[in-house]
């Protein structure tokens, strides 16, 4: 998200969440904090169109990143963070990779994506 400083070291967002969301604070269908995201390859001329916001999440999901972790990296809230990336998949912009945990098990290749990726924050 777009951050700028305040001239006191702190950076504070430049915008408020909400502005970002359209007011929403659920996205249009479940996603889980641990829901891998990865985003779509795209031309040059259409990233120029892109927010901020999606580029920033278009960034960082050149390899696999988990909902958690967007919030995390870009310091906005989990919820500001699944409304922005649901409506990027909507978009065909990023692809998500929701947990099988209907199945019983979780998939341990998941967790473990998930582990590395906190561990990297």
């Amino acid at each position: 998200m777009v951050y700028g400083s305040d001239g006191t070291g702190d950076d504070e967002p430049l915008f408020r969440p909400y502005a970002v969301t359209g007011g929403r604070s659920e996205p249009r269908y479940h996603m889980a904090m641990e829901t891998l995201i990865s985003s779509m390859s795209i031309p040059d001329d259409e990233m120029a169109l892109l927010t901020p916001e999606q580029e920033a999440i278009m960034t960082l999901c050149r390899s696999f990143r988990s909902v958690a972790e967007i919030s995390a990296l870009l310091r906005v809230p989990l919820g500001v963070a699944r409304v922005v990336v649901a409506d990027m998949a909507d978009e065909g912009l990023v692809r998500l990779h929701q947990p099988r945990l209907d199945q019983g098990q979780p998939d341990m290749n998941m967790l473990e994506r998930v582990l590395s990726g906190l561990r990297r924050l």
